[in-house]
């Protein structure tokens, strides 16, 4: 689906702008991506220290699943990047195949684990029993693997498909035929992108009905409170979600049997739709943390343990350096006097 395109000697001032652009705020996505997962695990797997539980929480199993296959896919952005900014894909053939396998699989892993999610949170807030004595305790750690699967499978034909061709220059080119082109990025769309959308908009639907009928008997305010702040901030990860990658497929679409090698104002197009999706990797641990009070709880706890950590090691280090030149402050209940006998006492 992604073409790394470069531009020749006679590039324009608008393709030499872009190559310095790109990189720019590719590493600007990566970082913020790295930080932001880094600190999102960091605090959900935290949370079973400090509550003393060997099993995580049903939905943190999905965010760590979801962690992970945002890593993985910010791990493919310097090889987008360099090809960009070099003009060619300098990497050979099989990291050609490699980093376009990976770069699909793991945003289809992405979008089944926000379906999954989905799924988890109906059956949380409306089937609590059944979902956590049946399903999350004993099946939602393997389902977070098995969605793998057809996320691989979805990614397979990367292998197949990509090849390194010259075009002026060494590119990274997905061959297909007009009709294998579009059977495969209908497949893309309908099972790695509509199929789950659908999945998730029923089951928030569901979640909104189930409240709307419960305040009507009078019995939604304490669950709604538990359940709301974390639906919220979960439908609007899949809004993002789908802002960032349509643009994606519908590029793929509109590209289906026409040649774009040759056209800068297509590649300008193909490039700013990629660092939309490379983004959708990025913003997810930010959207954790503005949208949901127990993050915010979380992340000022992981901040408070990181300063007095901090503050240990600065005074160690201090005790370490000047040692017995060390000035101590005085204190009067150290001072070795005989005490003051007081009439009366």
């Amino acid at each position: 689906m992604n073409q790394f395109s470069g531009g020749r000697g006679n590039e324009t001032d608008g393709a030499e702008v872009m190559r310095v652009m790109v990189p720019v705020l590719d590493s600007l996505i990566l970082v913020t991506g790295m930080l932001g997962h880094s600190l999102a695990i960091s605090i959900v797997t935290g949370r079973r220290r400090t509550q003393g539980s060997r099993v995580l929480h049903g939905t943190d199993v999905l965010l760590l699943a979801l962690g992970a296959a945002d890593l993985l896919l910010l791990l493919c952005l310097p090889f987008h990047t360099a090809a960009i900014a070099l003009g060619s894909w300098p990497f050979g053939t099989f990291l050609c195949k490699a980093i376009s396998f990976l770069g699909a699989a793991c945003s289809a892993a992405s979008v089944f684990t926000l379906a999954a999610l989905a799924v988890t949170r109906y059956l949380a807030v409306v089937h609590p029993t059944w979902s956590y004595r049946a399903f999350v305790r004993r099946h939602l750690k393997l389902t977070a693997a098995l969605l793998w699967i057809p996320a691989a499978a979805l990614a397979a034909p990367q292998f197949a498909v990509r090849v390194v061709a010259e075009s002026g220059s060494l590119q990274c080119f997905a061959i297909l035929g007009n009709l294998d082109q579009l059977v495969y990025s209908a497949a893309l769309f309908l099972f790695a992108f509509a199929v789950p959308l659908g999945v998730i908009v029923v089951m928030y639907a569901r979640i909104y009905c189930f409240l709307r009928q419960m305040r009507r008997l009078g019995h939604a305010p304490q669950l709604e409170r538990y359940q709301s702040q974390v639906t919220h901030t979960s439908a609007l990860l899949v809004l993002v979600f789908t802002l960032c990658w349509l643009p994606s497929y519908c590029l793929m679409f509109s590209l289906l049997g026409r040649d774009t090698k040759t056209s800068p104002r297509c590649r300008y197009v193909a490039i700013f739709i990629r660092l939309m999706a490379s983004s959708a990797s990025a913003v997810n641990p930010v959207l954790y943390v503005l949208m949901s009070n127990r993050f915010r709880g979380d992340l000022e706890g992981l901040g408070r343990e990181c300063w007095e950590a901090f503050r240990g090691c600065v005074e160690g280090c201090r005790w370490v350096v000047l040692g017995g030149d060390m000035v101590q402050p005085f204190n009067p209940a150290e001072v070795d006097t005989p005490p003051l006998h007081l009439p009366g006492f």
